[in-house]
């Protein structure tokens, strides 16, 4: 029986595809097709998975992110179920969230960089700059 995907995360393909030509295509057009596909995604009402844990200094959950080497901070979101799997890591607690509503929190929010889609595989990382082209703001 073919598992059922959520209706939000159809369509992501088309993101991961995206984000795969520009890996093997790292140019400005391949940016802003990925980037458009990103933003039709977004209008269509795509959500993205995101990893959540519990916030200390209050009562509710807080979007886990990344450290990267140069000791920025960045949320990350998985196209997909199968995608956040990659990691392989410890199984995290997981949601659905609407993507323009995220990447608006993500500009918001001063102390990450941005967002980095697919951590594990088909990464592609948008800092605030790039966030804003999507959302066009």
């Amino acid at each position: 029986m073919a598992q059922k995907k959520d209706e939000g995360l159809n369509g992501n393909e088309k993101i991961e595809q995206a984000v795969c030509q520009l890996q093997q295509e790292p140019t400005q057009e391949q940016l802003a097709h990925t980037l458009t596909v990103i933003r039709r995604r977004m209008r269509e009402n795509g959500q993205v998975v995101v990893a959540v844990e519990p916030n200390p200094a209050s009562e509710q959950m807080q979007l886990r992110a990344l450290r990267t080497a140069d000791g920025a901070s960045w949320w990350y979101a998985f196209t997909s179920f199968e995608e956040e799997l990659k990691g392989g890591g410890s199984v995290m607690s997981t949601f659905l969230t609407d993507v323009e509503q995220l990447f608006h929190s993500a500009i918001a929010t001063d102390e990450i960089e941005g967002i980095i889609i697919n951590p594990w595989n088909r990464t592609l990382m948008l800092n605030k700059q790039l966030l804003k082209i999507v959302l066009g703001v």
